[in-house]
């Protein structure tokens, strides 16, 4: 799903340069602003320093006048409010509702691909789009510093994000507010990946099953610290390796597995 984040009414420049940092972090770079308080705030020193080198982010963003035009594209709208409105949408947790979201365009996905099947090769219906896919986006709107998100434009949308947070002082500035929501989509579009500086692979930051080369890293990783322990001979190791490596595919490890495990091996390689 394509994703966008809108600004809107804002006032500090700096804010913009927050927004941008906190959404080329998670991978994000579809950011709108309507009617800033400046219309050179692209441009401003504030806005370039609170960027932080998010200056790809800063080119690409739009400045628009109204708020139709910022949702252009988009068919899931996210209100970003703390206090809920009496008509508007259903106020919810960020992670829970993006796992929903996740879950149902995995399905419509799965859909639509079944849909093409069906579709004779040689029709010209397989030259468009038969699920609508490219026109499936997500907005996350976000109201003016002083202000907030007026009740309209709340009223627009599907669902009013609200951040968990101390009940008796939950107020986030902008930043960090589009930091926390960027990286709970994240999350829930199957998070990054970190680098292990120590053994030089790629670990996963989220759950679910390891992959082949996750295993196979972990396998790789262990191997040296057995040598290193002495219980295994380079010289003929025989079939502990492989043996180990059935054993670890039966238990079908998950990816926290894969970090303790490669912790323990990291552990020995240290203390030897």
């Amino acid at each position: 799903m394509q994703t966008r984040f809108i600004l809107i009414n804002t006032s500090h420049a700096g804010n913009v340069g927050a927004a941008a940092r906190a959404m080329k972090t998670m991978g994000f770079d579809d950011l709108v602003l309507v009617a800033p308080r400046w219309a050179n705030v692209l441009r401003r020193e504030e806005t370039i320093q609170r960027a932080s080198g998010a200056l790809d982010v800063l080119d690409k963003c739009r400045i628009v006048e109204t708020l139709d035009e910022a949702l252009d594209g988009m068919t899931h709208l996210c209100a970003t409010a703390m206090t809920p409105r009496d008509f508007g949408p259903p106020t919810v947790a960020p992670r829970p509702h993006f796992e929903m979201l996740s879950k149902t365009e995995r399905i419509a996905h799965t859909a639509r691909g079944l849909a093409a099947d069906f579709i004779d090769e040689h029709s010209p219906a397989t030259h468009s789009d038969p699920g609508g896919e490219s026109q499936r986006g997500v907005a996350f709107l976000f109201g003016s510093e002083r202000f907030g998100m007026r009740n309209e434009d709340v009223y627009r949308c599907h669902a009013c994000l609200s951040i968990p947070s101390n009940p008796s002082f939950g107020s986030l500035n902008i930043g960090a507010a589009i930091q926390v929501i960027a990286y709970e989509w994240r999350l829930a579009l199957g998070g990054f990946t970190a680098v292990d500086p120590v053994a030089k692979v790629q670990t996963p930051t989220v759950g679910g099953p390891a992959d082949a080369a996750q295993v196979a890293g972990m396998l790789e990783h262990l191997e040296r610290s057995l040598v290193a322990l002495g219980f295994l001979d380079p010289a003929a190791p025989k079939k502990l390796m492989p043996r180990l490596n059935q054993l670890f595919n039966r238990a079908n490890l998950t990816q926290e597995e894969i970090h303790i495990l490669r912790g323990i091996a990291k552990a020995i390689l240290q203390n030897k």
